[in-house]
This record gives C-alpha cells, structure tokens and sequence, in this order.
C-alpha cells in the first residue's frame, strides 16, 4: 500500500498547502482585525503529519479507507497510512504503546480501557464511525430446528426473527448433553452484548462475568456459551462445527450465506434501530500532545461519512469497489454489495431491503453521544464485567471521560464555516446535551434512557443490577 512517489509528491503538496495558508493568513492580517480574531480561532496546523491508523477487516471501518482514497486527510495536510491488525487486541495495545496514532475500534474499547478492565489505559473518542452493520448467524443444522418455530408468511420467515425460536434448540442440545456454543468478537464488542441482548430477550441466560473472581469466560450460569472468534475466521469456525453461530460485523454474515454454510437470523438494526456501533480511538495522551492533529482527523472522517451516505447511497458502489480491495476488506464485492448497498440476504435468495443496514452519517451518526457510551457501560454491568453496584453519576462521568464531542463540535463548526457541510446536519451545538432522546426501537420493546443507567437495568429480567453481586 506504501508508495514513495505518493509519499514525495504528498509531502510537497502539503509545503505548498503551508505556504499558501501562511501567506493568506498574512493577508487576512493586514486587512481587519476582526479577520484576525477569526482566524485565530481556526484549527492550527497538525502538530503532527505523518500517522498510521490501524483497522480491522471489516465494512464499517468504511470511513478510514474513504478519507484516504478520497484526499480527504491530505486535505487537512495530514499523511496517512492505513493498517490492517491481526485482532482487537493487537489494535488496542499498538494505539496504547504509540504503534498506531488512532484506530477503527469496537464502542467498548475506550469504556473497557479507560475503567481498567483488561488493560487499563485512558483511551478517549470524539468519532462515532457507524450505525447498526451486524448480524446474527447460525448454522445450516441450527436454522434447520429453528425455522420450525418461526412464523411464515408467503412462505418466507416473519422478521424479526426472536430468539424465542432458538430457545427450543438449545434445550434440545442441553437435553442431549451438549453444549451450544457462539462466537462473537471481543468481551467489549458490541457485537457481544447485541448477541446477550437478543439471547436474554427470548429467555436464553448468555452467561455472567466475575473478573473479581477471576472468571473472565462470561459463561456463569449461561445457557449458551460465548467465547471470543476473530472476525474473518467465523465462516470457517461454524463450518467446522466449533460454533453453532455467531455475532458479526459485515461482509461475515453475508459470506456464510454465499458459502451456503448459515443464515443470518437477525440484523442488530432489528434488536436495536439505529444503534451505535465502532468508534475511532486514540490516547488521550496522543489527543492532549496532538489536539489539532486530532481535529483535523475528525473533519476528514466527517467528510468521508458524509460522502458514504450522500444523495441516498449513491457512492456505496464505489465505496464497495474501494473496500473490496486487499489492503481494507479484501471480500469479493458481490458479497460485500450485499449489505453496503442498501439490501440484506438472510435464507439463501431471501433477499430483502434494509437501507439503514449500514449508516455512516445520517441520524447523527458520526456524533459521539454520552448515551451511547452509558449504553455499553450499562451492559458491562448487567452481564458482570462492571461487579460492584454504580451510581447513575459514574456512569455519566465516565462516558464524560472518555466521549469528546467538544472535539467533535469543533471539527464540525471549522467545515461548516468552510462551507464543506451543512449546519442542519448536525445537532445543535448550543443546546446539544450529549444526550439522545430516550430510545424505543428495541426488540423486547424496552425504553432506553440514557440519563438514567439503573432506572434502565431494573427494567430486565435477565442480568445483574442494583446491589448483585456474583
């Protein structure tokens, strides 16, 4: 992916961009002092220019792979190179040691890291990278005993599809004495708790963590057993038998149904419209020596979202095109064009329109919500990663910590004024809360609000909350 003559000519492009800046702030000077006040409230220069990002393979980290086709970063004076890790981990510990200056993360990671659960390191975002573009699938044997519990309607599955339908097979494994096991792609992925989300709402016990104990499996008392598969090797798992199914990001769903080995049952639109899913991340170490650096990023991946979601997915083709290559997604294009492009294919042929599968601006994507994060924070303690009872105010100060929409608001405001966005796409920055409006689209028809962290987890059935403890 490295190419020098790219890298000179950047290089060069970026010294003409600082000069012709320098000599028109010059100007701006002479003019009017009112001018000056202006541009000293612009973004500065990058205190640093050359930066590597890391990835996974996965559609969602769609915004990365755009802002650098598309010149976007190099409009900001930033040299980007984009690269692939091996795993979550691997990501999360190059972005902590300075390996990487940011990544395309999982929600939870900044949480996780920031709390101490695993490593601990004050990881901070300011970038909401997507909505919604996972799903659930299982093996051809499993949806083979599952579809007999589904209502059809002109011979095709009433969606969504619940997870009352996968209770009846699982107690029928349990019966048999065999264990019923998924895959899902990190302990703080979304993707994690969606799976425990949809389980639990068809009466399925996902299982409990007891880090104070030293059990980190997330299996106590679970009725299905999760454990950790890395995104592109769930295919294969499933079709080996290991797992009976699994929770994943796009093009992983719709490769088990081009293979023929499984059939998503649901999106995680279904269990939760709308939801936040990846976040760009960086240290807040990296984000305190770097801020304008940091700005300058967010513009850029604003700009790419912007463009992902434009005149109703009309660049998705494209984008499709760009993320089909090695060095980003490295899938076919049909198989990635499945669901990027505004449809979903579940039961091999049944193919059907979800053009909010994946949403990279619309709705307030790219903000970074406090909800959102108390969300995920709520999850870790209903499932036991979070072991001691909190109060509603940690909750909200550790969202505080860790979420930055100052920074964002700030990227925002400078590519507004530049005339690059619309005002009316975005919240109102002089009101905005952080807050989104309390959340109705959930599978078991639970009422988010994000104000009020226990309130939310009193209202389940299955899960710690209050004063539990394992």
């Amino acid at each position: 992916m490295f190419n020098n003559d790219s890298f000179k000519l950047s290089k060069i492009r970026r010294s003409i961009l600082k000069s012709t800046l320098t000599l028109a702030a010059g100007a701006a000077l002479a003019i009017s002092p009112l001018t000056s006040i202006n541009a000293v409230a612009k973004v500065g220069y990058a205190e640093k220019e050359e930066l590597k990002f890391g990835f996974i393979k996965l559609t969602d980290m769609a915004p990365l792979a755009v802002a650098y086709e598309k010149g976007f970063f190099e409009d900001e004076g930033l040299y980007v190179t984009l690269e692939a890790q091996a795993n979550w981990k691997v990501l999360l510990d190059r972005v902590i040691d300075g390996q990487l200056d940011g990544a395309h993360m999982l929600a939870g990671q900044p949480l996780g890291a920031t709390m101490g659960y695993g490593t601990k390191a004050d990881i901070i975002t300011a970038f909401s990278m997507d909505l919604n573009g996972n799903a659930i699938t299982v093996s051809n044997d499993v949806w083979g005993k599952m579809k007999k519990n589904i209502p059809h309607k002109n011979g095709k599955p009433v969606h969504p599809i619940k997870a009352d339908a996968l209770k009846p097979v699982i107690e029928e494994y349990k019966n048999e004495g065999k264990p019923f096991n998924m895959g899902m792609v990190f302990p703080v992925s979304t993707h994690n708790y969606e799976l425990r989300y949809w389980l639990a709402a068809g009466g399925i016990h996902p299982g409990y963590y007891a880090p104070h104990k030293g059990d980190t499996s997330g299996q106590i008392d679970a009725d299905a057993l999760l454990s950790v598969t890395p995104p592109p090797q769930m295919p294969s798992t499933m079709e080996a038998g290991t797992i009976n199914g699994y929770c994943v990001g796009e093009p992983w769903n719709q490769q088990a149904v081009f293979k023929g080995i499984g059939v998503p049952v649901v999106t995680d639109y279904e269990i939760w419209k709308n939801n936040p899913e990846k976040v760009f991340g960086v240290s807040k170490s990296w984000a305190d020596k770097n801020p304008n650096t940091h700005i300058r990023i967010v513009k850029a991946m604003i700009r790419a979202a912007q463009w992902l979601d434009a005149n109703n997915n009309a660049n998705r083709p494209e984008a499709v095109k760009i993320l089909a290559k090695s060095q980003y997604v490295g899938a076919d294009y049909d198989v990635i064009a499945n669901s990027m492009t505004g449809t979903f294919e579940y039961e091999k042929g049944d193919k059907r329109a979800v053009p909010d599968f994946n949403v990279f601006f619309r709705h307030n994507a790219t903000f970074p919500y406090y909800s959102d994060a108390i969300w995920y924070l709520t999850q870790m303690r209903r499932w036991g990663q979070i072991s001691e009872p909190k109060s509603d105010s940690w909750y909200k100060d550790l969202a505080k910590k860790v979420y930055r929409p100052d920074i964002y608001a700030s990227a925002a405001k400078e590519l507004i004024e530049e005339g690059k966005v619309n005002a009316k796409d975005f919240p109102d920055f002089t009101s905005e809360s952080g807050y989104r409006s309390p959340q109705k689209h959930f599978i078991d028809n639970i009422v988010y609000d994000g104000s009020q962290p226990n309130a939310y987890l009193d209202k389940f059935t299955i899960g710690l909350k209050g004063k539990d403890k394992l």
